[in-house]
């Protein structure tokens, strides 16, 4: 959490908000990382979290352009839990930050583009790094701004975030999706290095995939709330867009187990907008 503190362990002094500990820095790298134990299996010689070259270079194109929430376990897994959305002043420039927009203050997330980083933040105890998962949503939105359409939000409870704008029910399947497919288009044209609509795997090159196919005859979309037939039974989840703020939300945030406490929030889509004429969007669309 912003703000957390914690007591300094033994042999380590604090000067200026940084923390130093004796030692050459890649051995002190090393004992950092030999104290995550396994789950129930007390000190261990293997972090969980995989930070080997290889495992290190299969997990960085999931991470790379987005901000991170890193949680750290110094005493263990079964010591405190540290979770801290900003940048500890200590961390080193080399480590990349993000400043997305947030209202009523500055947060600068770190991002963890390289193995080096990805090396250093395991040698700082962090067991799991929680991603942003909102890129594309967070790119589509000022688009349909400017397209003059109003949408909603929802976690999947499996693998990603919907998007849903509401039309006036005037035009048929086949224009809505040539519309979805243009607008999806134009999107990954504006970054062409992060958003693809390529329904190929191979073809996508690690970029994030604009999925408009639901938008047709027979398709279908999980329903708001329903629970998903996944190990932890997560919930598709209504999202106000300020919740893209949050770096740990993630696709199975919301379970049957945590259901109670979204249910208690002010429904985000109980004031549904008004279903919008994809005729003029699209003309819109033609002028960008």
């Amino acid at each position: 959490m912003p703000g957390l503190l914690h007591q300094p362990a033994a042999g380590r002094t604090v000067r200026r908000g940084r923390h130093h500990r004796p030692g050459p820095r890649r051995n002190r790298q090393r004992r950092r990382a030999d104290r995550h134990p396994r789950p129930g299996r007390g000190r261990g010689p293997r972090t969980p979290l995989l930070t080997g070259r290889t495992p290190g270079r299969r997990i960085l194109p999931h991470l790379r352009d987005r901000p991170l929430m890193p949680e750290r376990y110094p005493d263990g897994i079964d010591g405190i839990r540290l979770v801290r959305k900003d940048t500890p002043g200590y961390f080193p420039d080399r480590v990349r930050r993000s400043e997305p927009p947030k209202e009523g203050g500055t947060v600068h997330y770190p991002v963890r583009d390289d193995l080096a980083t990805l090396l250093y933040l395991a040698g700082r105890a962090c067991v799991t790094p929680h991603r942003w998962l909102s890129k594309a949503a967070r790119l589509l939105r000022p688009l349909l701004d400017e397209l003059g359409l109003p949408a909603t939000l929802m976690t999947t409870g499996s693998r990603g975030l919907h998007v849903t704008v509401p039309l006036d029910r005037r035009a048929p399947f086949d224009e809505v999706r040539s519309f979805a497919r243009d607008v999806a288009d134009l999107l990954a044209a504006r970054h062409p290095d992060r958003l693809t609509t390529a329904a190929r795997r191979q073809a996508r090159g690690g970029r994030l995939y604009l999925d408009v196919q639901r938008n047709g005859h027979g398709q279908t979309t999980v329903t708001p709330y329903a629970v998903r037939a996944l190990p932890g039974a997560p919930v598709a989840a209504p999202l106000n867009w300020e919740e893209l703020d949050d770096p740990a939300l993630t696709a199975r945030r919301w379970t049957v187990a945590t259901v109670d406490e979204l249910l208690a929030a002010a429904d985000p889509w109980a004031a549904p907008a008004r279903g919008r004429s994809p005729a003029a969007a699209r003309r819109r669309l033609e002028k960008l």
